[in-house]
């Protein structure tokens, strides 16, 4: 069995600088091919401040393509090892598709092999482990040096795995131990239950990296670790733990997630991090009798219609609703200093602008247009599944604003008189997000239990 023990460099990115790869039979270096090799592209001056590879090193070097071939035979009939194995097989995979070939080869990742053999470890960074093990790295961050210290790494540690079982275990078809990150137990993987409920990816700072909502939470972890997207490889490189909370149901799962994005603003979430809306939709009616819709500063507008995070997402929302509801651009707001709006002359405005239309009739297009942005009831109950078999989940609208969700025991679903809807509440806050999540899940499904509001204090 010979082991391919291989470092690049990078550009910060995808583009690869440098590689090193011995050839290792487990007892000495057989062979070795180190080069430099050009990007196509600039080095970063902080990747030339850690590596010490700049533009002018790399100007002649050889580039991926031609250089393709001898790693391809190199590392033929050996197992691909690296420090963070799926960071290295991942950048060369991805050379060799854009030359329109497959590179595949059974993987070790030697910071799980070391923290399988060589466990309660501070850190598994090369430079901490080496140091544990009296390894000196002579070029740190240079490919031939980082991948020499990784060669004599792999051979401590095949020594502490004398009968071969660590490893085998790893090089299994079947075996997750090649997909988990890093830095994760494969005890923390095993332990994920696959039911709904909303995930939290940890960084080893203890900090909330990722959350995320699952139908099956395992499966979609694990799809994660699977997904060769620099952004999700980045992600899963920095997780040391992963935390889950059951659902119940999918409902919950989103709102939760919503409200979990907003509450830890997590690296590596994008959608939903907006924290609060600046500007907020709102009508009034003029002399004329004309209902305008209009938006202003946040902490101008007491009853909200909609709100919003920029300017131009509130320019965009409105002239969707213009159009939705053949509404004047003018009234809304979008044209002004003109006698009559735009839509008019191209004949997607009635007239209300140039007295061509009815007041009364304009005006109940505004009033559907703003019901349109409503829940049909201001005081309900969505019923859902629990987390067991003997537990009851719910959503609770009140006053036609998103108040949060519960659970109680399933013998209490008929009492309610008694305020167990919420006497069980977890409050959450109310946003765009939640709106046009339980819009989208009532489109769907229309069962629900209006409440009788005088029986509850709903503030």
């Amino acid at each position: 069995m010979n082991y391919a023990v291989v470092d690049i460099e990078t550009n910060g990115g995808t583009k690869i600088t440098e590689i090193s790869i011995f050839i290792y039979d487990g007892e000495k270096i057989i062979d070795e091919f180190t080069t430099l090799i050009n990007p196509c592209t600039t080095i970063p001056v902080f990747i030339t401040t850690l590596t010490g590879i700049d533009n002018y090193m790399v100007r002649e070097a050889p580039k991926f393509e031609e250089v393709a071939k001898k790693i391809h035979e190199i590392t033929e009939d050996c197992i691909f090892v690296a420090h963070n194995v799926n960071f290295d097989y991942r950048i060369i995979s991805k050379e060799f598709s854009s030359l329109g070939f497959t590179f595949k080869r059974k993987k070790l990742c030697t910071i799980r092999l070391s923290r399988k053999l060589i466990p309660n470890r501070n850190s598994y960074s090369l430079g901490e482990i080496c140091r544990s093990q009296n390894i000196e790295i002579k070029d740190r961050h240079r490919a031939k040096g980082d991948a020499e210290a990784t060669v004599i790494l792999l051979g401590k540690l095949l020594e502490l795995d004398q009968d071969g079982t660590v490893i085998n275990s790893f090089l299994k078809a079947n075996s997750k131990e090649a997909t988990l990150p890093p830095l994760l137990s494969k005890k923390v993987f095993e332990e994920l239950p696959q039911v709904h409920g909303v995930y939290y990816f940890w960084n080893k700072k203890k900090e909330i990296i990722y959350v995320g909502k699952a139908n099956n939470i395992k499966k979609r972890v694990l799809s994660h670790f699977h997904d060769k997207k620099k952004k999700e490889m980045d992600m899963c490189m920095n997780t040391s733990n992963v935390t889950y909370e059951k659902t119940g149901n999918e409902l919950i799962a989103l709102l939760l997630e919503s409200s979990e994005i907003k509450k830890h603003y997590p690296q590596f979430n994008k959608a939903q991090k907006k924290k609060s809306p600046n500007y907020s939709l709102f009508s009034y009616t003029d002399r004329k009798g004309i209902v305008h819709l209009a938006w202003n500063n946040s902490k101008m507008i007491q009853d909200a219609i909609y709100k919003f995070y920029s300017l131009s997402e509130a320019r965009s929302f409105l002239e969707k609703l213009c159009e939705d509801y053949e509404l004047c651009p003018k009234y809304c707001h979008l044209q002004t200093n003109t006698q009559s709006c735009f839509h008019y002359k191209i004949k997607e405005c009635r007239g209300i602008c140039v007295e061509q239309e009815d007041v009364d009739h304009y005006n109940q297009r505004v009033l559907k247009a703003i019901e349109s942005l409503r829940f049909k009831n201001n005081d309900f109950i969505i019923k859902l599944d629990g987390r067991n078999i003997n537990e009851k989940a719910f959503v609770l609208i009140a006053n036609n604003q998103y108040k949060g969700f519960g659970y109680y025991k399933e013998q209490e679903a008929n009492s309610i008189d008694t305020g167990v809807y919420l006497d069980n509440l977890i409050p959450h806050n109310n946003t765009n997000e939640t709106k046009k999540i339980l819009n989208s899940y009532l489109k769907n499904h229309t069962s629900i239990q209006v409440l009788e509001s005088q029986n509850y204090s709903f503030e």
